[in-house]
């Protein structure tokens, strides 16, 4: 092997340990994660805004004849379904599969626990939150309303609130496992910017849309209250603050899921309807 090439070897590693360092020591550092985890999730969605605008402009003849604003859009979109399916996952795993939550291995109160990759998962959604929230202020009301800056301000609080004081991680995920139905709703958006809604993709996304809103949006949240009432005189020591927010935000998000649940399921009707006229 010439010297050459074990200098670039050399190289690589030494990159790779001062990157390592760099994680371990300030990224995932105890003290530096609700910080650190943020600022990074802000980063990402820039990335992936960008992302989204080279690919589109690259490989998608819609992409390049919408509009300026339909551009922000359809990259805003990407960014919230990748941002979903990332939470979502973590949100599935610590709520269903990690034993970080579990009533089997630990003794200590299941509201106060929380680790480096939860609190990690939580500031990289509130970087979301706030990054959305910027790019629906900027853009108002093109990219959201009144009840986007509902959801996503009601939502960044109790997730701050989680991420910072430690409380009520898991009934935190279990709500953010609600994002699941976002790629659904992304992807109705997308088929009819294409041209697409008289398809039978656009009808089959519109089923899976119903089902996991039923799903995420309304059953899980029975269950998140059933939990919270089997837990109670757990959730009772929580600082007043985040005792509200448990108990507030799921109930007030939990309306605005059943009114878009009902939109939901006239139009679901409305295009099997036309289907079955066909």
């Amino acid at each position: 092997m010439s010297s050459t090439s074990l200098q670039t070897i050399g190289a690589i590693k030494a990159y790779h340990h001062q990157a390592q360092h760099l994680v371990n020591n300030y990224l995932l550092a105890d003290p530096f994660i609700p910080y650190t985890s943020v600022l990074t999730g802000i980063f990402l969605c820039k990335v992936v805004y960008d992302l989204c605008h080279f690919i589109s402009n690259s490989h998608s003849k819609t992409y390049i004849i919408l509009t300026k604003i339909q551009q922000i859009e359809w990259n805003n979109r990407g960014i919230s379904t990748v941002h979903a399916i990332f939470i979502s996952a973590m949100s599935l795993y610590f709520v269903f599969w990690s034993d970080l939550f579990s009533d089997r291995w630990h003794n200590d109160l299941v509201v106060f626990r929380s680790s480096r990759l939860s609190s990690l998962g939580l500031g990289l959604s509130i970087g979301y939150f706030i990054a959305d929230l910027g790019m629906i202020f900027w853009k108002y009301p093109s990219l959201g309303g009144l009840e986007y800056i509902v959801h996503h301000s009601l939502s960044g609080v109790a997730v701050a609130y989680s991420l910072f004081s430690g409380e009520g991680q898991l009934y935190t995920y279990m709500v953010l496992i609600s994002e699941i139905t976002t790629p659904e709703i992304n992807l109705r958006w997308y088929l009819d910017t294409a041209g697409m809604k008289k398809s039978m993709a656009y009808v089959v996304n519109g089923v899976f849309i119903f089902l996991a809103w039923l799903v995420a949006r309304i059953l899980l949240f029975i269950y998140m209250f059933y939990h919270v009432y089997l837990h109670y005189n757990q959730v009772m020591r929580m600082h007043i603050f985040g005792y509200a927010l448990v108990f507030g935000v799921p109930a007030a998000l939990g309306v605005m899921n059943l009114i878009w649940f009902g939109k939901i399921v006239r139009g679901v009707k409305k295009t099997l309807a036309k289907r079955c006229e066909c």
